[in-house]
């Protein structure tokens, strides 16, 4: 996996966002297919957490956001969505359907404002409860957590000189909200 570039001009809410992704890479990088597919119960696997990420994100961003539907988000879905058994899902497949749902995500994500985070996405007519920018807080948090589970099965598996986090966060400077206008 390689690191996501945080864009200065982003809202810096989705700054937050591609700031954890990259964190999260970082976390997965030099675990191999069989380490992703080894189960120390009650947690799953790190290919199961690289899939359930990427599916919270294609439900939040992809289909709700923007009303599309991937390929590969419907069978990742299928196989490790929500009220899906547990599974040991190979590391690859998860990967790359993960990129291919966070470009995707990236076309909502990328023209975010103050405003749309304050508004609600709608699902099957309905608005959402939570506001956008929750949702957007929710996703930011979802990664920490799985991050944090993800370092304690690589210490199970044995892998020393573990990545610290939080890493560099010269690439997730604090900024000021842009304001209610979109960004170039």
């Amino acid at each position: 996996m390689t690191r996501a570039k945080i864009h200065p001009k982003l809202h810096p809410m989705i700054q937050q966002v591609r700031f954890v992704r990259a964190e999260f890479l970082r976390g997965v990088d030099g675990v191999t297919e069989a380490e992703a597919l080894r189960r120390f119960e009650p947690m799953n696997t790190i290919g199961w957490i690289v899939g359930h990420l990427a599916v919270h994100e294609y439900r939040f961003w992809v289909q709700i956001a923007q009303g599309r539907t991937l390929e590969s988000g419907a069978a990742i879905t299928a196989q490790v969505g929500p009220g899906q058994p547990a599974t040991t899902p190979s590391l690859a497949e998860m990967q790359a359907a993960w990129h291919d749902i966070t470009a995707a995500a990236d076309v909502y994500l990328n023209e975010v404002t103050t405003d749309a985070l304050l508004g609600h996405l709608e699902w099957d007519g309905q608005p959402l409860k939570e506001n956008t920018g929750t949702r957007l807080y929710r996703t930011i948090y979802h990664y920490w957590y799985h991050i944090g589970e993800m370092q304690a099965i690589r210490q199970l598996l044995g892998h020393k000189n573990l990545p610290s986090f939080v890493g560099n966060m010269a690439e997730a400077l604090y900024q000021p909200d842009f304001g209610n206008t979109a960004l170039d």
